[in-house]
C-alpha cells in the first residue's frame, strides 16, 4: 500500500524546521567567520596601552611614582609583527618618555605560519631606537636563543641597549636591574644575578620566563616577566593549556602576589606558533611604582 499523502500542513511544519535549521546553521558559521577574523586579523595588531601602579613593599620613597615601560615577546618575522612595526611601537614608548624601558625576550620568531622572517639585525636596529633617562634594559627569551643564539644580544648593546644573563646593572644612585637567561634554553640563575647588588638597593629582577619567579630572593622589589602571552588564546577554562608554564594559569598574566613578592606578567607582542590572539590583547604596559607597606593582591 502507498503511503498516504503528506497534508499541507505538514509539508509547511517540514519547510518551517529546514529553514530554522538553515539560520541556525547561518548563524553558526557567520559567528565562527567572525571569532576567526577577529582572531586572525584585528585581535593580535591592536596594540593597547595598558597602564598599572603598583604599591611595593621594598620600594624607596626617593623613587615614588618611577615609570617603567615593559616591552615583551615581539615575535618579529610573525604575521603581525615587522620591522616597521617594530619601530612604531619603539616611537610610541618614546612618545610616553618612561624613565626606564625593560625588554623582556622573544624578539625574533621566524617559525610562526604566513610569516617572513625578520633579520636580527634590523630588529636590534629599531629597539636601539628607545630612549629614557635611566636606560634600556633586557633579558633573551627562549625563540631568540633557538634562533639567533649570542648573535641578538651582541647586536642590541651595539644598538645601546644594556643585555643581562643573571647579572644586574646599576641604573641610578639606589636603583639596580637584574636578568637571568630563559628557563629551558640557559640557566636562569636570581642568586648569581644579585651578587653585586648592594643590600640597600631597590631591585628590579627581569626573566622571560615566568616561573623563575618562584626562584626569586625577596630582596626584589619586582620581578618582570614575559613568555605566556596571556594565554594567547584565553578562553574560559582553557586557559591553562595554552599557557607555557609548569604552573600553569598560576602565572598567566597581571599582577601576582605571593608571600609578600611581587611579579608581573605582561602578555606581550606578538604571536606563537599561530598567528591568533583571542581574548588576550597584546599590550605595551607601563608601571607606576610607589613604596607601600600594604599592597592587596590585584
Amino acid at each position: 500500500m502507498r503511503a498516504a499523502a503528506r497534508t499541507p500542513g505538514a509539508r509547511a511544519a517540514t519547510c518551517g524546521r529546514r529553514r530554522a535549521l538553515a539560520w541556525v546553521a547561518a548563524v553558526v558559521v557567520a559567528a565562527v567567520a567572525g571569532v576567526a577574523g577577529w582572531s586572525g586579523w584585528f585581535a593580535p595588531r591592536r596594540v593597547r596601552l595598558r597602564r598599572r601602579t603598583l604599591g611595593l613593599p621594598h620600594w624607596p620613597a626617593e623613587l615614588a611614582d618611577l615609570r617603567v615601560a615593559v616591552m615583551s615577546d615581539l615575535h618579529t618575522g610573525t604575521p603581525h609583527v615587522d620591522a616597521a612595526k617594530v619601530a612604531r611601537l619603539v616611537a610610541q614608548v618614546n612618545r610616553i618618555r618612561p624613565d626606564l624601558v625593560v625588554l623582556l625576550g622573544d624578539y625574533v620568531d621566524p617559525t610562526v605560519p604566513f610569516g617572513t622572517p625578520v633579520a636580527p639585525a634590523a630588529v636590534a636596529a629599531a629597539l636601539g631606537g628607545l630612549r629614557a633617562p635611566l636606560g634600556v634594559v633586557a633579558v633573551l627569551g627562549n625563540h631568540d636563543w633557538v634562533h639567533t643564539g649570542p648573535d641578538l644580544a651582541r647586536r642590541l648593546r651595539a644598538a645601546g641597549v644594556t643585555v643581562l644573563e643573571n647579572d644586574a646593572v646599576a641604573v641610578g644612585e639606589r636603583l639596580w636591574v637584574a636578568g637571568v637567561g630563559p628557563e629551558g634554553e640557559r640557566v636562569a640563575n636570581p642568586v648569581a644575578a644579585l651578587t653585586r647588588v648592594p643590600d640597600d638597593a631597590a631591585v628590579l629582577l627581569l626573566s622571560h620566563h615566568p616561573d623563575t619567579f618562584v626562584r626569586v630572593p625577596e630582596r626584589v622589589a619586582l620581578t618582570l616577566a614575559g613568555h605566556t602571552h596571556g594565554g594567547q588564546v584565553a578562553l574560559p577554562g582553557l586557559g591553562a593549556r595554552h599557557i607555557p608554564s609548569r604552573f600553569g594559569d598560576r602565572f598567566a598574566g597581571g599582577h601576582v602576589v605571593e608571600d609578600g613578592r611581587h611579579l608581573f606578567v605582561s602578555a606581550g607582542i606578538g604571536t606563537s606558533r599561530l598567528p591568533i590572539r583571542l581574548l588576550a590583547p597584546p599590550e605595551i604596559v607601563v608601571l607606576r611604582l610607589r613604596p607601600s607597606r600594604r599592597t592587596k593582591r590585584r
